[in-house]
């Protein structure tokens, strides 16, 4: 898993009733785009995150063009 500054991650809720999680990838400190990520969430809260297997980065390259 690679990603960049201003990159978002989506972590699945694997837990029945758990809500997913969005944030904005603020720093990445692993070589070569690699985790971990200094994440800051869409409730506010930031924290270094390792994600597993059910996080998913979204290029903001690719979601700034989805618009036009």
């Amino acid at each position: 898993m690679n990603a960049n500054i201003g990159d978002r991650l989506h972590v699945h809720g694997n837990v029945v009733g758990q809500a997913d999680r969005q944030g904005e990838i603020i720093e990445v400190r692993g070589p070569g785009g690699r985790p971990p990520y200094l994440v800051r969430f869409d409730d506010g809260h930031q924290t270094l995150v390792y994600p597993g297997p059910d996080a998913v980065v979204e290029s903001a390259r690719r979601t700034e063009g989805a618009d036009g």
